[in-house]
Order: C-alpha cells, then sequence, then structure tokens
C-alpha cells in the first residue's frame, strides 16, 4: 500500500490537475464498504495533503472532491445495506469479516447519528456503519445529513493532517 500511495503522490505531484478526481475515487473507495477492506486509501489522502501546501494545489477543489467521494461511498453502502439487508453478511468479502457487522450494528444502534461521525474515524467502523445504518434502516435524511457533514470534516481532516505534516518536515529539514 505504500508504494501505491507514494506512486499516486508522484503522479499528483506531476499532474496536478488530477489532484482532484484522483481525492474523489481514493474517498470514494475508502468509504464504500467492500472496497475499503480491501484497499485503505487514507494513506494516499494524507500524502496528497502534503502536496496541497507544497506544491501550490487549490485545497478547496481537493477538499470538496474528497468529501462528495466519501459521502457519496457511504450513501451506496447504506443503499446496499438497505437493499440487501441480512444477506449482507453473506457477501465477499464481509463473509471473511463475520464480525464486522454485529460490531457495526451495536455501534450504531448505541450511538445513533454520532455513529455515522466516529465510524468514519475509524478503519473498520468506516466500513460497516453505513452497511448496517441501512440494514437497521436508520431513516434516510436524518444519515445523509450525518453522512454529508461528516465527509466533509473528515476530508478537511485529512487533506490538512498531511499538509501540516508537509509543513513540520519542510521545517525540520530547514533546521537540520
Amino acid at each position: 500500500m505504500e508504494q501505491f500511495a507514494h506512486a499516486l503522490t508522484d503522479f499528483v505531484r506531476v499532474h496536478q490537475a488530477w489532484a482532484a478526481p484522483i481525492v474523489f475515487l481514493l474517498a470514494f473507495g475508502e468509504s464504500l464498504a467492500f472496497i475499503s477492506l480491501l484497499v485503505p486509501a487514507w494513506g494516499a489522502l494524507v500524502a496528497i495533503g502534503a502536496l496541497i501546501g507544497v506544491s501550490g494545489i487549490n485545497f478547496f477543489p481537493v477538499w470538496i472532491a474528497g468529501a462528495l467521494g466519501a459521502a457519496l461511498g457511504d450513501w451506496v453502502s447504506y443503499w446496499f445495506g438497505y437493499r440487501y439487508k441480512e444477506k449482507v453478511a453473506e457477501m465477499w468479502p464481509l463473509s471473511r469479516y463475520p464480525g464486522l457487522l454485529p460490531r457495526g450494528e451495536a455501534f450504531v444502534r448505541s450511538w445513533g447519528v454520532p455513529s455515522i461521525f466516529i465510524g468514519r474515524f475509524f478503519g473498520p467502523l468506516r466500513a460497516s456503519v453505513p452497511l448496517a445504518a441501512g440494514i437497521f434502516e436508520m431513516p434516510y435524511w436524518t444519515f445523509q445529513a450525518a453522512n454529508f457533514v461528516s465527509a466533509l470534516i473528515w476530508s478537511a481532516v485529512l487533506l490538512l493532517f498531511g499538509d501540516v505534516l508537509a509543513k513540520i518536515m519542510e521545517w525540520i529539514w530547514r533546521v537540520i
């Protein structure tokens, strides 16, 4: 995964116009229930965030692209859970992680709307919370409001974290 993130970062450094579409796809994949289990993309998102300040990439379109990708991934996951209910647990790759959906269910039932915000920031929960919210029929508009707001925050946090890390590293190299 580290080589993938490095290659993507190098590509974005050279082809800055592709930053927003690539961040959209990475955030979508990171938030889509089945894909996020196979290819965690948060490292690449942080690495692209590191390019924002040092290469002059405009933060706003990349941030919005990340937020829209994440919200769309969770939206699709919610719909999938709503449509297929408990059958989802029998599908690959979730069938390989039998404890994931029950944990997501318990989390959604005990935390409600805040589970969407909290789940967005924690790996395995990120994959299961939207599915569980759909399976257990969290009200659609309640889910979507939490989904879009949390996606905006999540995208900003990852990208800004990368940007801050890059500035710290730049400062350290100047001091050394």
